[in-house]
Parts: C-alpha cells; structure tokens; sequence
C-alpha cells in the first residue's frame, strides 16, 4: 500500500513539473489559442468606410475575356509604295557634262516600298475586318494573318480618314468575330482590356481602366478630324493600332488609335475610337464605300469667362460661331456672327465639339431646327443640313506602276463654290509631282480633267476604272480645262502610262 502510494506521488509531482516547462519553453502556443479564441479589445468601426466593402470581391475573369477575344485579333501588314527624290551627289564632277549631252537634271524620283504594321479584328464571321485609317492608307497590299496562322490577302472596302478607321474584307466564312457593344455605357474606372500587336509581340493582352471618356486632343498630333475619344491606361504601344478594347462582358467598346507619350512609348494614357462611332461608320463603308456627313457651314469656339458676360449668357454650354461661310446652309438659314448655338433638335450642345458630332451625324438633306441666342434672346431657326465634302486629297492608285504623276480629287458644286470655278464636275489636280510626265506635259495644279480617252470622269473611281483597263505603255488622252481670270480654255494632253 505505501509503494502505491509512494508511486502515485512521484507521478503527480513528475506531472506537475512536465506541465510548468511546456508553459516556461512553449509560450507561442499557449498565445495562439488565447488569440484565436479572445474577442479583440478594439473592434474596427464600418465608419472608416465610405461604404461596406463586399466581402466576395475579386478581380474580374480576365483569362475568360482574352480566350473569347482573342481567335478574332489579326495582325495587319500594309504595303505601299513610297517616292524619294535621290542626286548623283553635291560633288558631281560632270555635272556640265551631264547637262549638255542629255538635256535631264540629275534629280531623280526612287521608288521603295515600305511596310506599316498594326493589329484589326474580324466584326463577322464571313470576313470584315476593322481597323485604323493610318495603317493601311494608300496600301497596294493589304495581308492579315489570324491567330490560328491563317494569312490572307484583304481588300480594303472603304476608309475614313475622319475618324482614322478602315473597313477590310477576306474571302472566308465561319471566322471567330467579336461584337462591338455600346460604349455609350461605359463609365469611368470600368475594367478593360487591350489586346493587339505591340512592337511586333503579336497576340499581347494588356489590362487598365477606363480614364476618361470625351476626350480631344486638339489639332496635329496626326490625330483624326473627328474626336469622341476613350482615354485608359491599359498598356498599348505602336502596333497596337486597330486593335480592340474590350469590357469585362467580352464586347469591343473601342478601338485602339493614338497614345500620348514624350517618348514614343507607354506611359498609360492610350486613346481608343468609342465604338458607338465605329458602328456608324461601318454601316456605311460596307454599304457606300465611304461616310457621308452633314454640314453646316460655321467656324465655332468655345465660349470663354468673358464672353459669356459680354453676351449675357446664362452659362458657358453652347457653340460661338466666329464666322459663317458664304454659300452654305447656315447663310440661307440666317444664322450670323456672335450667334451661340444651343440646341440642335431640343438636344443641348455642350461645346463646339459636340455640335460638330451631332451635326456629323446627319444625313444631308435632313432639316433640322436649331435653338440660338441672338443678342440676349433665345430664337429657333431651320436648317437644310448639307453634304460635308471630305478634305483629303484621293490619290490616284499606284498599283501596277500606273502614276501619271499627279493627283486628283473629285470636283464638286460646293467645292468648286468654294473655290470660285465656274466648272462644278470633273476632276481637280492638287498635285504635280517634279520631273513627271504630267510637268513636262504642261499640267498645273488646279486644272480640271473632264475626259479620260474620250469618256466623262466624274470621280476618281471613274478614272481607276480606266487605268485598270490599261497597259503599261498605252497612251492616255485627257480633256483638260484650265480656268484663269473667269476665262476657261479646255485643250487635250495625251500621256503615256509607265
């Protein structure tokens, strides 16, 4: 009984002194469970918040987004070709060698052809494409290759430079396509993703957010007449161009076109063509081959501090109009100088840009009703909105080698009002290129071409149709008009198609 006893006790006492070092050489442990199991002294308060932060959120499905695009992204390659002037050399020692016996300067005009690189995608399953103005304008040769390795050879449906989008087209069906939603809305500091062909990495997924949207970027730049752009600071680099940008639900709300950069490269402020805009503009480069606008006929600022209290004005929103042109559908409809509009069709104008967007965005012939001020009082007037004749100089097409050395441009009535012809169809040479046929020949810039081997051209479709049909070598005879002091004299010159 006392050796029961006696080993009881022994054991107690062992115990007690194992339990007193695990407390003495295992304090973490004991810590841990008293954490774990412990309400915190200082509770944080939700008014630290400016609103509950939800317990499930994470970052958007990026990878789910990139799959569903990116079968639809192609890179683009354009050819073109490109002119030089090259010289013998400063120091040529012939020079009145050369001169005497051969009568030709030493001047000479070099043809190269050059590459421009950028990214598109396919907006249908049987092959329109869509992509920048810049990357393919005045293209010879236009050849897309898909992701899954496919090359083709696209035609250029239609272009506009106003906006610097193009519309393409491959001879295939059953094409992995991405749909364009409505960026009308988006918001600021949504998710989205740029996928495109920076630098030459082909296939590249950047993702930002949304920056700003409306944005303009001023004149220069080489940036497009018509200017609605979405800023964001997903990563996009030179080959980016054409490319999409794309919201968390997988639909292109832009298309990639311009960065901001010191330096040529990313430094997070990339803008994109909303695709609202785009949509308009494909309608119409699938239907017509080209984008028809309205036109007012108004040059208009923004209206200032000062001059909002020297007209009396109740706020800055509208467009001043500095001047009206003669001849256009503001004249006839009255409008005048220090006139602001307000209202186009009971929708207000924020600014000078947004009256040239809604204007736009007419169909000429369309009579509108705008809402001015006019010296403190508020007045409507109707307006037969006009076709606005595009700018850019059309170059005759250089494919085959068949550059007369010259280019022309479709002469219009209102084109040829503003200018003061008394001839209204035809077409107007703006360019003489030196030492060409068309210079030795006597063509100036500002003639009209009336005929083209004995038929009308109206257009320079009119005139590629021709050229088309021809060889290297044949003659080409043109009906010229030369307008000068209000006299016209039309004569013939004939050139030979090199």
């Amino acid at each position: 009984m006392k050796k029961t006893l006696y080993i009881a006790s022994i054991g107690f006492l062992l115990g007690i002194i194992i339990a007193g070092l695990i407390f003495i050489y295992f304090p973490d442990r004991n810590t841990q469970y008293r954490i774990k199991n412990e309400p915190s002294t200082f509770p944080l308060s939700s008014s630290l918040y400016a609103s509950p932060l939800s317990q499930t959120s994470s970052l958007p499905d990026f990878v789910r987004v990139a799959e569903k695009i990116g079968p639809a992204v192609i890179k683009v390659v354009a050819e073109r070709i490109e002119k030089q002037t090259s010289f013998f050399g400063d120091e040529w020692p012939f020079e009145d060698f050369w001169d005497r016996f051969f009568g030709t300067p030493r001047r000479r005009e070099k043809e190269y052809r050059t590459q421009s690189q950028g990214t598109g995608f396919f907006i249908t399953s049987d092959g329109y494409i869509l992509t920048n103005n810049h990357i393919v304008e005045n293209a010879i040769k236009v050849i897309v290759t898909s992701l899954s390795g496919n090359e083709y050879e696209a035609k250029i449906v239609g272009t506009d430079p106003k906006t610097d989008l193009a519309l393409l087209k491959v001879e295939d069906n059953n094409l992995p396509y991405a749909e364009l939603g409505d960026s009308a809305n988006l918001k600021v500091g949504e998710w989205v993703l740029a996928i495109g062909n920076p630098l030459g990495m082909e296939h590249t997924v950047t993702a930002g957010i949304v920056s700003a949207k409306g944005r303009q970027l001023g004149v220069g730049m080489n940036v497009p007449e018509i200017q609605d752009f979405i800023q964001t600071d997903a990563a996009i680099n030179r080959g980016n161009s054409g490319g999409p940008l794309v919201n968390i639900q997988g639909e292109v709300i832009g298309i990639t076109s311009n960065i901001l950069s010191p330096t040529g490269g990313n430094i997070g402020i990339g803008f994109a063509i909303p695709s609202n805009l785009a949509k308009k503009v494909v309608t119409q480069l699938k239907e017509k081959g080209r984008v028809v606008r309205g036109y007012l006929g108004v040059k208009i600022s923004p209206i200032t501090e000062d001059d909002r209290k020297a007209l009396n004005l109740k706020s800055r929103k509208g467009a001043f109009i500095q001047s009206v042109e003669p001849g256009t559908p503001a004249e006839k409809a009255g409008l005048e100088r220090y006139d602001v509009i307000t209202e186009v069709n009971g929708k207000p104008v924020e600014d000078p840009n947004d009256l040239k967007l809604k204007i736009v965005d007419i169909q000429p012939g369309t009579e509108i009703e705008l809402t001015i001020i006019r010296e403190g009082k508020e007045r409507k007037v109707k307006v037969k909105v006009a076709e606005l004749e595009p700018e850019e100089e059309k170059q005759i097409s250089a494919e085959s080698r068949k550059d007369l050395g010259f280019s022309v441009r479709d002469l219009t009535p209102n084109l040829a009002r503003r200018y003061g012809y008394r001839t209204g169809k035809g077409l107007l040479i703006t360019q003489i290129r030196p030492y060409s046929e068309a210079e030795r020949k006597g063509l100036r810039v500002g003639d009209i071409i009336l005929e083209v081997n004995r038929k009308k051209v109206e257009s320079v479709e009119d005139l590629e149709n021709i050229l088309r049909k021809s060889q290297s070598g044949d003659a080409l005879m043109l009906l010229v008009r030369r307008e000068t002091d209000g006299e016209a004299q039309d004569f013939i010159i004939t050139l030979r198609i090199p």
